[in-house]
């Protein structure tokens, strides 16, 4: 069993560090082997807070990981998210390379060089260059311009960077805990590969991953990123709230969040209470559902409106036909898709894994794991076949361009 043939897929949680095995068998088929979760300690917000606790809680699921695979897992693909995450267009344009005017693929990359060469923000590092469109001397809207002819070509691109300091706490982190790094995604574009079709990025999806302490957004049309954004608010926040609300421990709000939270209060009875003693409170301490449910939809409602301030951005709110694909282990809230649907207007499903791979594991299909199955989805493509990565949406320019520049800083933190 080859090395190489192992992909792994860490996904570094203000919650939980969840980590997705996956080998390439004979066949060509990928093969999940094992989907692990830990809680996690030392991160909050995507941002490394504590280098020991955040390093000790990875190795702990490595270790879980290899006990249950039965190899050592020595690289891992890491996804990157946090609010210090921030988007902008760039435009790169180079003189096409040979005499006779043949377009290569040598020209993409030094266009999508030129297109990184932007003044980045101090402390910010490019994670992604994600072309959006071509342009052929004056002829704009080409898709993949390989094999074309022509003197001068432009190439339109969304570059993605976040903030070096965090990234290399990352960084640092994942090497001390033993694994080498792949590279590095962003966190909800991962969970995109894995829960969105080539059909609904060409029709026009956003992607909504529901996590702990922060919500990422991507937004596709037409096979491109037209936005990507990380929230500071997810289903911890909630929790606050509730513990707030019936002035009790954090622990027990989120007992009450899990076993009774709601998205929508309206179909709660008014008369269904809650005791506290059944989470650890003390004997008498009885609180109304509703109240609990009114809580919750109080914080979904802000999340969703600042989701919805996202798509306006893009002039796209409430006109994505293929809707909103929810994920994260926040997204599991019981009637969030119904509070979606009249929130944001449009259409609204619950993530399903649509890539195909074989596995008996259950929980990788649990939305929780969305962006750990699509760091693995992506690092099988990349190995595979540079070409064919994010269908449309990158053509011709595989997985493997997207994280060159970002081997480059990285590298310098290894002995």
């Amino acid at each position: 069993m080859a090395q190489q043939e192992i992909i792994t897929g860490l996904d570094i949680g203000s919650t939980a560090i969840r980590l997705v095995v996956g080998q390439r068998t004979a066949e060509g088929q990928l093969h999940i082997l094992a989907a692990v979760s830990v809680p996690a300690e030392g991160v909050n917000r995507g941002v490394i807070t504590s280098l020991d606790d955040a390093t000790s809680v990875l190795s702990a699921a490595k270790e879980k990981a290899e006990r249950i695979t039965g190899m050592p897992l020595e690289s891992a693909w890491v996804g990157i998210s946090g609010p210090h995450v921030i988007t902008s267009p760039s435009r790169g344009v180079v003189a096409v390379g040979k005499a006779n005017g043949e377009i290569e693929e040598s020209d993409i990359d030094r266009a999508l060089e030129a297109a990184r060469a932007v003044a980045t923000p101090p402390n910010y590092e490019i994670l992604h260059a994600i072309p959006k469109t071509f342009t052929i001397d004056s002829q704009p809207g080409i898709k993949d311009p390989i094999g074309m002819s022509g003197v001068r070509l432009e190439v339109e691109t969304t570059i993605i960077q976040g903030l070096s300091a965090q990234l290399k706490n990352v960084m640092r982190c994942v090497y001390r805990a033993g694994f080498r790094v792949s590279g590095v995604i962003l966190s909800v574009l991962a969970a995109g590969e894995s829960h969105v079709t080539e059909r609904q990025r060409e029709l026009g999806v956003a992607v909504v991953n529901l996590g702990g302490a922060t919500t990422s957004v991507a937004v596709f049309e037409e096979g491109d990123l037209l936005a990507a954004e990380v929230l500071p608010l997810g289903s911890e926040h909630i929790t606050a709230d509730i513990a707030i609300g019936l002035r009790t421990s954090l622990d027990i709000a989120d007992q009450v969040k899990l076993n009774y939270g709601t998205a929508v209060a309206n179909g709660v009875n008014k008369r269904e209470e809650i005791d506290l003693a059944e989470f650890g409170g003390d004997e008498g301490e009885v609180v109304s559902r509703r109240y609990v449910a009114e809580i919750v939809e109080a914080r979904l409602e802000e999340i969703l409106d600042k989701v919805d301030g996202i798509l306006k951005k893009v002039d796209r709110s409430g006109m994505l036909p293929a809707g909103v694909v929810f994920v994260g282990g926040g997204a599991k809230m019981p009637e969030l898709i119904e509070l979606a649907k009249r929130r944001l207007r449009l259409p609204i499903t619950l993530g399903e894994p649509k890539a195909s791979f074989m596995s008996a594991i259950d929980t990788v299909s649990d939305v929780a794991f969305a962006t750990a199955l699509g760091l693995v989805l992506w690092g099988e493509a990349t190995t595979r076949d540079q070409g064919s990565r994010w269908g449309s949406m990158l053509p011709n320019v595989g997985a493997g361009k997207l994280v060159k520049g970002v081997r480059s800083w990285f590298s310098s933190l290894l002995p």
